[in-house]
């Protein structure tokens, strides 16, 4: 019996092949994009599971009166969490936003210069044995105990010495405190690329004065700390003692405590940052299941829609079999195993599918998927449960529908596709369309999005300039005269600016500062940004009031923005100039002499923050050039040639501003890529079932458009007639999408501070985009049945 219904089911599908081969690439496509996604969200899901003691880390937050959490800590906190939590392991971290490194080769060899912009960590001895990173060379417990040690990665020390075997006991010297020798000490294995901590070198955190800190309000988006608990603590129970730990350190003004968030928590947080620059919000998990869901779902559809709109034409055969006998459970079973046979041949194509768009997929969204992926257990097991649910999902429904035709009705051939199947055929378009449209509308909503942040300005020219380290140290600063003298010696060069920070940056420092011959600090910070007399041109940035900052070494002036004014009670901000400001203790004193017009310090995301900006050569690190427009990739090679002869032990490497700022929306784009290939898919499968009832019609309503030809229809009312209930589906679902997209986007919306509107064209734009596709899909099939030769179709009558 079951060798018959495998016969069968193989001759059936030969025989219906276009509607087989639909079905097939419509399960393909689904399987396939169910799969990639499932895949993303495990390797999302993954980020540092690999730590053993993953349940017991956290990682100390600060908390402000108002319920806003940041993962910055002040720089004192980790020391004085260590003395007041002895029995946690405590360590602090640091960021480092971009090193020089310097190798000589052994025995009087050619100095090897690199510059590691991302991946270089400041941190203590107690870092690696809170994290389980895995080891190569080298002593966790030992490494970096000594000041002038450091730690590589496996390909950190191939790239610097050829082999990892070859590093330890090697020297590097980094541009850290003028310059400084340190020893390596130990390599750490390959870092699974789904972590948060994506080290490159590990340098000992005694090496900064950051552990002798007395400032309480001064933290850096770059500075952290994280902690190991006791086993079997409970988190509920350390309230109270975070509580007194806060009060005990803060200024009596501030209202800062300090929570803890678990390790398994980062890399779902969206409102704050880390130090692999990339999140995955709960909410975007739960957007990209649906999307599996959706599109899946859409394949399911038109596996339902064709088998239930071919049912006419196996009528015959299931009177025939329940003439001989053949039970209900009989014949779903037989439908049931047709279906399994196309699942199985989807889902064996679909991995190949997958297999070959992961590495695509990995370029679209900035991560690693690896073919690897695709062999662990839980792949099967997914697998396996996809193979049931579509089975069932798509087979169920035809099976029950075939079983249930009275044979009698079905040998005299008058059993018709219409009545109740063809009612939930239309719902079932309508529930495609809906799909289809809401990612569509969706799409275009996001792509405004973004392409609102690229053009809106964010207060300051950033088009024609371009930032370049420089070596900070005593030896760098000194030759920066000569520096910006050969710079402006270049007719393309329109201004310099020395400075530790462009205006807007992902790194800011907030400080903490006494204002107008305060006794206290102010209850809250401002972005510190250290820049020369030239910064404001540089960068255009206008001043609302005042003046720009001298020229003078010997003066220390500052610029304040105007958000800065309104915090500090100043409505006119007029009235703020030659207010005093003190930092760190009158570590840098001076008045405030200009107030610049209002810019953005980060990304659009968020509002306007507190700036200030005062002269202090000490700290430049960065150079800021403008430059003319014309031929800018010369203009880049000459400043090249400039700086290796001004600094031939430093690395020439720079940045693009406008290349940063639009740094901070790669998370948006990235977004925006996936959504566009979704919303694709998605039309594409929906598109690709309407053809295939359109094709159905058009062969049971042959002989109708004969006889319509017969008696003057025209082409043109032919295909009128062909496609008018799809278009009244396709509106119903535009209308049924419409409240849906608005309710979610604009949710989506609310989070950024500076967003668009939602315009009703864009709705008028994705509905009109979904009916034109869909015309063209069923005209295809209704040009052809109106061009037929009635003489055909009819010979027979």
């Amino acid at each position: 019996m079951f060798r018959n219904y495998l016969l069968t089911a193989f001759r059936s599908l030969a025989r219906n092949k276009s509607y087989t081969i639909i079905n097939i690439a419509g399960l393909v496509i689904g399987i396939a994009v169910c799969l990639v996604i499932f895949i993303i969200i495990r390797y999302e899901s993954g980020f540092d599971n690999f730590h053993g003691k993953k349940d017991r880390i956290y990682r100390v937050m600060t908390r402000d009166d108002k319920g806003n959490t940041g993962s910055s800590v002040p720089f004192p906190l980790p020391a004085a969490m260590k003395h007041d939590f002895p029995t946690w392991q405590t360590t602090g971290m640091f960021s480092l936003p971009g090193i020089q490194v310097v190798i000589q080769e052994e025995n009087g060899g050619p100095v090897k210069k690199f510059r590691e912009a991302r991946g270089a960590f400041l941190t203590d001895e107690s870092f690696f044995g809170i994290f389980d990173f895995p080891w190569l060379a080298g002593n966790p417990a030992t490494a970096l105990q000594q000041p002038n040690s450091a730690v590589l990665t496996k390909e950190i020390a191939e790239k610097y010495f050829g082999s990892w075997e070859k590093a330890v006991g090697r020297q590097i010297k980094v541009n850290i405190n003028n310059g400084i020798l340190l020893t390596v000490t130990g390599v750490l294995a390959s870092i699974p690329s789904n972590t948060d901590f994506p080290l490159r070198i590990v340098i000992p955190y005694k090496l900064t004065g950051f552990s002798d800190s007395k400032d309480w309000i001064t933290i850096n988006s770059n500075h952290k700390c994280f902690v190991l608990l006791p086993p079997h603590t409970t988190v509920s129970a350390l309230s109270r003692p975070l509580d007194a730990f806060s009060k005990k350190y803060r200024p009596a003004d501030n209202k800062n405590v300090q929570v803890l968030q678990p390790l398994g928590d980062i890399h779902f947080d969206n409102t704050t940052d880390n130090y692999s620059g990339r999140t995955m919000s709960p909410e975007r998990t739960k957007i990209l299941w649906l999307i599996a869901v959706f599109i899946l779902s859409i394949a399911c559809v038109n596996f339902i829609n064709l088998s239930t709109a071919q049912a006419v034409n196996r009528a015959k055969e299931i009177g025939v079999r329940k003439v001989l006998g053949s039970n209900r459970w009989q014949i779903n079973m037989q439908f049931l195993l047709e279906t399994l046979l196309q699942v199985i041949t989807g889902m064996c194509l679909a991995v190949i599918v997958a297999a070959f768009t992961l590495k695509p997929v990995s370029n679209m969204l900035g991560i690693s998927l690896s073919l690897e992926l695709l062999m662990q257990p839980v792949i099967l097991l997914f697998l396996l449960v996809v193979t049931i649910a579509v089975t069932i999902l798509a087979g169920f429904y035809p099976a029950l529908v075939l079983a249930g035709f009275n044979p009698v009705a079905a040998l005299k051939s008058r059993f018709s596709a219409k009545g109740k199947g063809l009612s939930l055929r239309k719902g079932l378009v309508v529930f495609q369309f809906v799909i289809a449209q809401v990612l569509i509308i969706g799409t275009l909503l996001l792509i405004r999005q973004i392409d609102y942040f690229k053009k809106t300005s964010m207060g300051f020219n950033t088009t024609t300039v371009v930032d370049v380290p420089f070596p900070g140290d005593s030896a760098g600063r000194a030759r920066t005269a000569y520096l910006k003298d050969r710079l402006m010696g270049m007719k393309e060069i329109e201004e310099v600016s020395f400075n530790n920070t462009t205006p807007a940056s992902a790194d800011n420092w907030w400080t903490g500062f006494k204002f107008d011959h305060a006794v206290k600090e102010t209850e809250f910070g401002a972005i510190s940004k250290f820049v020369d007399a030239h910064y404001l041109t540089t960068y255009q940035l206008p001043l609302v009031a005042g003046r720009n900052i001298s020229s003078a070494d010997s003066i220390h002036e500052f610029l304040i923005n105007e958000t800065l004014a309104k915090k500090l009670g100043y409505a006119d901000p007029r009235d703020v100039l030659n207010k005093d400001v003190d930092l760190w203790n009158g570590t840098l004193k001076g008045v405030v002499v200009g107030v610049t017009k209002d810019f953005h310090s980060g990304s659009l995301k968020e509002a306007i923050s507190p700036v200030f900006m005062a002269n202090w050569k000490d700290v430049y690190n960065t150079v800021g050039i403008r430059m003319a427009a014309s031929d800018m990739p010369a203009t880049m090679k000459a400043i090249g040639r400039i700086w290796n002869e001004v600094y031939p032990d430093f690395v020439f490497e720079y940045q693009f501003l406008d290349d940063r700022v639009a740094s901070f929306y790669d998370e948006e784009n990235q977004l925006s890529r996936l959504y566009r290939l979704f919303s694709g898919i998605a039309i594409f499968l929906s598109c690709l079932g309407l053809y295939g009832l359109a094709s159905f019609m058009a062969v049971q309503r042959i002989k109708e458009v004969g006889i319509r030809k017969v008696l003057g229809a025209t082409a043109g009312s032919i295909v009128y007639l062909f496609s008018k209930d799809f278009i009244v589906l396709i509106a119903v679902a535009f209308i049924i999408a419409c409240p849906v997209t608005w309710y979610f986007m604009d949710q989506w919306l609310q989070q950024y501070t500076y967003h668009i509107s939602i315009g009703w064209w864009v709705f008028l734009a994705g509905g009109l985009g979904a009916v034109i596709i869909a015309l063209l899909t069923v005209s295809f099939q209704a040009v052809r049945a109106a061009l037929a030769n009635p003489a055909v179709s009819l010979k027979a009558e």
